[in-house]
């Protein structure tokens, strides 16, 4: 049986993939480390704690003795590191934890791989590195780094370190860059999420500036289905973005979320914009499905309803974050 190690696995994106690879993956033993922040859920695993296939291990990516420890006592087959702090708000306030998560955690973790010969590193990085777009055009993997934002920058450091030890070391790192996830599981400061709770709640809904900063929307599902492709099939030393083809305004966004849940757009409060704050993204997805055979799968009227769907079924997830209780025990 294979065993991978995944960062940062009761996050969103992480939890996700785990559960993708549980389900379609049966030859696969996966450990689990996360540092369980706010943002690490353990309720997004916790029907999987009893799987023999699967293994969480509190820790943060950024100790090193731990994880020299955790790469030497065990053979891994490959490394997808998804652990990172990833709120763009909470970058501005203070940037400090996003440097040693993002920055120094994925240095340390590609020290120790290096050391144990790990054969498959996955960096998983965002569209964010490459800054803004104007009204037209696509990032592609050739677009240069422009971060704008203290969370952003961070993840740009990560992927040229990353570049650094494929280059120095002959390190077979792989990068992906997604567009905007969405789907269950996600951490309620999220714009979906959020909005999705707020609305139920007949709260006001808060919008940045006048809403038409425009991203592309990516399902959860099919991000996992690109990372599964990416680091099994993905070249060393490459970059593949994994983008949605969903492009969309936020004010756009939130209409069609007050629209789906029956709620007045009255709800829909403007606020200041946030500094730093980039007004398109869009993700060439040419060469990942030239060259890996990936392509979205679920549409984003079908990803939109069966997300809709989720967080009305889960009220108490949600409740659960915003009174604090989904950490206790942990």
């Amino acid at each position: 049986m294979q065993r991978i190690l995944i960062t940062g696995g009761l996050g969103f994106i992480g939890s996700n993939f785990i559960l993708y690879l549980l389900e379609n993956e049966p030859g696969l033993h996966i450990d689990n480390l996360d540092k369980l922040t706010y943002a690490g859920n353990p309720l997004n695993l916790k029907h999987v704690e009893g799987d023999a296939r699967y293994t969480l291990i509190k820790g943060d990516v950024a100790d090193r003795e731990l994880v020299e420890r955790l790469l030497g006592e065990n053979h891994y087959d490959a490394i997808a590191h998804l652990a990172a702090e990833s709120h763009v708000d909470r970058a501005i306030q203070s940037s400090a934890p996003f440097v040693l998560s993002n920055v120094v955690g994925t240095q340390v973790l590609l020290d120790a791989a290096l050391k144990h010969s790990v054969p498959r590193f996955l960096m998983v990085s965002t569209d964010e590195v490459y800054g803004s777009l104007g009204p037209a055009g696509e990032f592609t993997e050739q677009s240069p780094l422009a971060p704008n934002n203290p969370y952003s920058a961070t993840k740009a450091a990560a992927d040229l370190f990353c570049r650094a030890y494929f280059v120095t070391h002959k390190m077979p790192v792989v990068i992906s860059r997604c567009s905007n996830n969405y789907g269950p599981r996600q951490f309620a400061e999220k714009l979906i999420p959020l909005f999705i709770h707020k609305a139920l709640h007949d709260e006001q809904v808060p919008v940045y500036g006048d809403g038409l900063h425009v991203r592309d929307w990516l399902y959860v599902e099919d991000h996992c289905r690109g990372l599964w492709t990416v680091l099994r099939k993905g070249q060393p030393g490459e970059v593949y973005n994994i983008g949605g083809g969903t492009e969309m305004p936020n004010l756009e966004l939130v209409k069609l979320l007050l629209a789906k849940l029956n709620k007045p757009e009255s709800l829909i409060k403007h606020v200041p914009d946030r500094p730093g704050h980039d007004r398109r993204y869009a993700l060439s997805q040419d060469k990942i499905q030239r060259e890996l055979g990936w392509e979205p799968q679920v549409s984003f009227a079908e990803g939109l309803a069966q997300t809709i769907s989720w967080y009305r079924e889960n009220q108490q997830w949600l409740n659960a974050i915003a009174d604090g209780t989904y950490q206790q025990g942990y």
